[in-house]
């Protein structure tokens, strides 16, 4: 896991101490256990966060790529990917609020470009917004990627180990 950041923005995540905690039916644990699996549902702009077989948080509203409908193939196509692939590294020195890296492409990915004559672009993460802007953008806005707020990027690194899978499903 990932470590060294303030622990205020994860209780902010989970609603401890916040008078907008949500119902008690979407109260999480006090801590965020680690999660071993994030479900991308594009449709529905929800991130689900897996923990032992059942889900421990949900974060609404994700942001997608400019061209949210269908699976991305190539580079600059503005899409987000669709399929399964795995949390590889993190960065937290991005352009945006922190960065986990998604392992796209995959080897069908780069086969499915390539037999296209096109690349199939790279460097899909899950990152907070744009450094140095204090509200969150509006609308889907990425190149590709999936944004969430600075406070849950801020609870997904400390909770998302590299290796942990990514299901994105359309």
């Amino acid at each position: 896991m990932r470590r060294g950041l303030p622990l205020a923005p994860l209780l902010f995540l989970l609603g401890i101490g916040s008078a907008h905690a949500g119902p008690p039916s979407e109260q999480p644990s006090a801590e965020l256990a680690p999660i071993d699996l994030i479900r991308v549902i594009k449709s529905d702009r929800r991130m689900e966060l897996w923990s032992g077989g059942r889900i421990v948080r949900v974060i609404e509203h994700v942001q997608l790529g400019g061209q949210p409908l269908g699976p991305k193939h190539f580079e600059g196509d503005g899409r987000t990917p669709e399929g399964r692939y795995e949390i590889d590294w993190g960065n937290p020195d991005s352009a945006y609020h922190l960065a986990l890296h998604i392992s796209y492409p995959n080897m069908d990915d780069s086969a499915y470009a390539a037999a296209r004559g096109r690349t199939p672009g790279g460097m899909i993460m899950i990152h907070g917004q744009p450094s140095g802007i204090a509200t969150r953008a509006s609308g889907d806005w990425t190149d590709g990627c999936i944004a969430v707020s600075d406070a849950e990027i801020e609870a997904l690194w400390q909770s998302v180990g590299d290796g942990t899978p990514i299901e994105i499903l359309p």
